[in-house]
Formats: structure tokens, C-alpha cells, sequence
């Protein structure tokens, strides 16, 4: 596998940008100039992530989340 990653990636199953393989090895967000450990989904070309808020629920059982635009830095951490 290559050591490329994708521009827009998110852990929920259900997305079209779900990855299980490169969730797998591990990713690091870094989210203005701080590392995250709650990002749900990120885009690095339009300069957002998704961020879980809190441990509430949807009542579908999803985690609610909050959109926060910035500068985006991701690296594998393997």
C-alpha cells in the first residue's frame, strides 16, 4: 500500500469516504497546529474537520459533530 493519503477520509462505515485498511495503520490529524484524537472525518483540500462533540448521541446511535474550518495536517503514524 502507498503512503499516500486520500484528501477526505472518515470513520464512519457508512460513508463513502470510509477506509478500514489505512484506519487500520493509523492516522494522526493535525488540526491548527494541535493533534486531535476526536476527529470523525476530515477534508484537506477545503481545510475542515469533524469533530465529535462531547459523548452525546444522535438517535441513531452516530456521535453528534461540529465542523471546524482550518489549516489540515495528516500523516500515517506507523
Amino acid at each position: 500500500m502507498s503512503d499516500t493519503l486520500p484528501d477526505r477520509l472518515s470513520v464512519n462505515p457508512e460513508s463513502p469516504f470510509y477506509n478500514e485498511e489505512l484506519l487500520a495503520r493509523g492516522i494522526g490529524v493535525r488540526f491548527k497546529g494541535v493533534e486531535k484524537t476526536n476527529v470523525e472525518e476530515y477534508c484537506i483540500s477545503e481545510g475542515w474537520v469533524r469533530v465529535a462533540v462531547g459523548k452525546t448521541v444522535d438517535r441513531r446511535g452516530n456521535p453528534l459533530t461540529m465542523k471546524l474550518s482550518g489549516p489540515v495536517e495528516v500523516w500515517l503514524k506507523d
